[in-house]
């Protein structure tokens, strides 16, 4: 009998096939399958297709293309959800788009916020304007992408209606401090596990990233890591008795303030 009260997220730390979406797909898919019976999600990096390239002309997908298609196979042959990025096309627009694809085949879709103007990214994508906070194995999960990471008032959770927090993330190593901390206040802040999951390696920009994927207890403590510049699969257990029990301990979350947040879409 399966146990809801753990959810087992395995986080996939490797390098990117520099504008390849084709051998990222089988690169990626492998290590997916050696996951089989091992967890109940795994974690992609962002953008994990075609890495942070700007020719979203030529490389982006609609949400039934390639890339998609291959993760809604991998779920359901390896029994287990499946999240990341990739570059989306809809409707004449461009997006980092995040997905989660459960087992069963059901699909969710949340578009980066906040673009990374610094590497022109802004110049190419347009930005969400909605969160995603999904259900899965009755855990509450809301996904955002890198660059979101540094906006703490987009992750807020507001009567505890998450419980758990996923960033897939480019995330340079020159700022790698800032990773580890800002993962860190997102989990205390906001009293959930937190999952960030980066990639390694160097990309045709000269981009140099330094992995250091990690989980984060609602206390601040990380439970896991990947460590640096590794290509590894780690996998960690989260306890939902350990969240509700700190949660009724401790309900900082009853004294939050109140706020609207208000979107501006041009």
């Amino acid at each position: 009998m399966e146990d809801f009260n753990i959810l087992r997220i395995s986080m996939i730390q490797s390098h990117i096939i520099w504008e390849d979406v084709e051998e990222n797909i089988c690169y990626y898919g492998e290590l997916l399958r050696r996951l089989k019976g091992k967890t109940d999600l795994a974690v992609l990096p962002e953008l994990f297709t075609t890495g942070l390239s700007m020719r979203a002309v030529d490389l982006s997908e609609p949400n039934d293309g390639r890339t998609i298609m291959a993760m809604k196979k991998y779920a359901k042959d390896y029994g287990f959800a499946v999240t990341g990025s990739f570059m989306a096309s809809d409707n004449g627009n461009y997006f980092n788009r995040a997905f989660f694809i459960t087992p069963d085949g059901q699909e969710f879709y949340y578009d980066k916020r906040h673009l990374f103007g610094m590497a022109g990214e802004d110049d190419v994508f347009s930005p969400g304007t909605k969160r995603l906070i999904l259900d899965f194995r009755g855990w509450k999960i809301c996904l955002l992408v890198c660059y979101d990471l540094r906006f703490p008032v987009w992750s807020r959770n507001v009567d505890n209606e998450y419980d758990v927090l996923i960033y897939v993330a480019n995330w340079a190593e020159s700022r790698k401090k800032v990773w580890r901390a800002l993962l860190q206040a997102r989990a205390i802040e906001n009293m959930c596990y937190v999952c960030g999951v980066n990639r390694i390696g160097v990309d045709a920009r000269e981009f140099k990233y330094h992995g250091d994927s990690r989980i984060i207890s609602p206390k601040g403590k990380k439970l896991y890591d990947a460590g640096e510049k590794e290509a590894v699969t780690v996998t960690g257990i989260l306890k939902r008795a350990d969240l509700e029990k700190l949660r009724a301990k401790f309900p900082v979350w009853k004294d939050a303030d109140k706020f609207q947040l208000m979107i501006d879409n041009q």
